[in-house]
């Protein structure tokens, strides 16, 4: 058997090589480096070099790192459609804090005027008026026309209560100044316009891709996760059956459980800060959509608290339970049950997870 050290665990390269019958293993590139600092403290690098370093990881330590188990087709697609729904989402995000701060700039009354910069209505009005100028002579007719299409409640006393901020009096830049913040701004809120639209777009793909999972039931039953996080969850961890052994092994790669540090009588257990960024961020917030879907995990976070730890550790202790629960039920193909999921004995000591 061919043995083959490879810094991904994923794509197009990785899986020709195990579809060949290749025995792939995948090295976190962060290892690859500690591994070449043990061989050359010069600081030289290179890709033949970098080539000849795995070689000699898989070679003498194959039995410590983690064979690449392939993904099943559905699994990839809904990582694709997952990951590209997530990254639109961080580009709207940052867009909308350029337009924020180009707001504040020159146009304050629109930060007042307009609580979600992101909404189809104040993504309309904008265009429509980039300029405090224009923003004041919009009428009330014009502003009820967008909220309507926007569908939103209260119509009249919303288009009123812009209006009124539109039209209030501020300090201004020069006109010169004001014009291209307006220039600016419109095209800012023409590309949020589309992304708003994307997303949108992206989350019927990814609903679809989901749904026709074999896990999706499994995965939609565990508490805080729906489609959209569940498809996340599913796409990062994979669903190939021999990928994790256990559930420390699940645990471990989510990067929700510790680690320790002990040296003498010293010793410290601290939170992993490498990680996959895209599945912790999914994890954290099915651990805090818990706290309201699940009686078990609500008390499980209230025991961690108690024992005065802060809100982020004790919501990342309850995603590392979690985490294993999932294991749990994706190995047994049962779904999420409250009563076995948190028995009374189980959950009695919050340290254990």
């Amino acid at each position: 058997m061919v043995k083959v050290g490879i810094e991904t665990d994923r794509g197009p390269w990785a899986q020709a090589l195990v579809a060949a019958g290749y025995e792939v293993f995948a090295v976190n590139p962060l290892q690859a480096a500690r591994y070449r600092e043990r061989h050359s403290v010069s600081g030289a690098k290179s890709d033949k070099a970098d080539a000849h370093t795995l070689a000699d990881m898989v070679r003498t330590d194959s039995h410590q790192l983690r064979p690449v188990a392939a993904d099943s087709p559905r699994a990839e697609a809904i990582k694709v459609v997952a990951r590209a729904h997530k990254t639109l989402i961080w580009e709207r995000t940052r867009h909308t804090q350029r337009l924020r701060h180009a707001l504040r700039e020159y146009f304050p009354a629109a930060l007042e005027a307009f609580e979600d910069l992101a909404a189809s209505d104040t993504l309309e009005l904008l265009s429509k008026a980039p300029d405090p100028g224009a923003a004041a002579r919009l009428s009330i007719s014009q502003i009820s026309a967008a909220l309507r299409r926007a569908r939103r409640r209260k119509i009249e006393e919303k288009a009123a209560v812009i209006q009124s901020a539109l039209r209030a009096e501020h300090l201004r830049q020069p006109e010169v100044v004001v014009a291209a913040y307006a220039a600016a701004v419109q095209s800012t809120v023409a590309v949020l316009r589309v992304m708003v639209e994307q997303v949108k777009t992206l989350q019927g793909q990814v609903e679809s891709h989901f749904g026709r999972h074999p896990a999706a039931e499994i995965i939609l039953s565990q508490p805080g996760l729906g489609s959209i996080l569940g498809a996340r969850v599913l796409g990062e961890f994979g669903d190939a059956d021999d990928r994790y052994v256990s559930a420390k092994s699940r645990k471990n790669y989510a990067g929700t459980s510790p680690i320790t540090r002990a040296s003498g009588k010293k010793k410290l257990v601290m939170a992993r800060f490498v990680h996959n960024d895209r599945l912790i961020d999914a994890l954290d917030a099915q651990a805090f959509a818990a706290l309201s879907a699940s009686p078990g995990a609500r008390a499980y976070y209230d025991r961690i608290r108690i024992r005065g730890v802060g809100h982020r550790a004790a919501l990342r202790q309850l995603a590392n339970r979690l985490v294993g629960i999932l294991h749990g039920c994706l190995k047994t193909g049962t779904v999420y049950d409250e009563a076995t999921a948190w028995p009374a004995d189980a959950t009695a000591s919050p340290a254990a997870a």
